[in-house]
């Protein structure tokens, strides 16, 4: 398949993510465990509809980590990337112009991700569900749960595994992790989701997705890598 199919394929199953994961939880009314479902179901659909063409990493993280494990070259891991970013603010550019033409409010989160007290207020307090997790403590969670969704990854789509239900598992291995840290971070495991909730968000009172968005490209890359190199010594190709 060539590069630029592969590219197209990352740019529309990214967009689809974010549209269809940040939409539902900006205009939905679900609760989180309707978002968490929204961002599984839309991999679950991306993985069997573009999986064949790209992988369906939609994430840049997957594909450091699917590099990392030697499964990419670096010049396309960093196409990738590109293609990810792109497909998520186009997305989120949507998903702000529906949200302008909706209400006369500021963005505010703008289901963007954050940490801490001011993350938590910004959110609307206790009322709201969500829980003042520290820095470190953010990182951590980033860090492994993308560990954890990597190792699945790369486990459901080993030439050794059964690719018909690659989708299926890594898609509700997203929702599993939703449900754990969307109280916590709003749920990043996600660079390009990140970055462009982050760019069409604004500050409330002393929150700021865009200072705070360092850790959410930093931990899940280093989850990602972690888990490409544990992969290898878990299930070793023989040679």
């Amino acid at each position: 398949m060539k590069i630029t199919n592969k590219m197209l394929a990352e740019c529309l199953g990214t967009f689809v993510l974010v549209l269809g994961g940040c939409g539902t939880a900006l205009f939905g009314h679900v609760g989180f465990i309707g978002v968490a479902l929204a961002f599984g179901l839309t991999v679950i659909a991306m993985a069997y509809g573009i999986g064949h063409v790209s992988g369906a990493h939609l994430n840049p993280a997957v594909s450091f980590g699917v590099w990392v494990n030697g499964r990419m070259k670096l010049t396309e891991m960093l196409l990738y990337w590109v293609s990810q970013i792109v497909g998520a603010i186009i997305a989120a550019a949507i998903l702000y112009v529906v949200w302008i033409n909706t209400t006369d409010a500021a963005t505010g989160v703008f289901a963007a991700n954050g940490f801490g007290n001011s993350f938590r207020e910004a959110c609307g307090g206790d009322g709201s569900g969500y829980l003042a997790v520290s820095m470190g403590g953010a990182f951590l969670v980033e860090a492994v749960l993308t560990f954890v969704f990597l190792m699945v990854i790369l486990g459901a789509t080993d030439e050794r595994s059964n690719p018909k239900a690659a989708g299926l598992a890594i898609g509700l291995t997203l929702t599993l992790i939703h449900l754990v840290s969307i109280p916590l971070t709003n749920t990043s495991v996600n660079p390009a989701r990140s970055i462009s909730q982050a760019i069409f968000s604004t500050n409330v009172g002393e929150w700021s997705a865009c200072g705070q968005l360092w850790l959410f490209i930093v931990a899940p890359l280093v989850g990602a890598a972690l888990a490409g190199l544990c992969y290898k010594c878990v299930a070793p190709k023989k040679k």
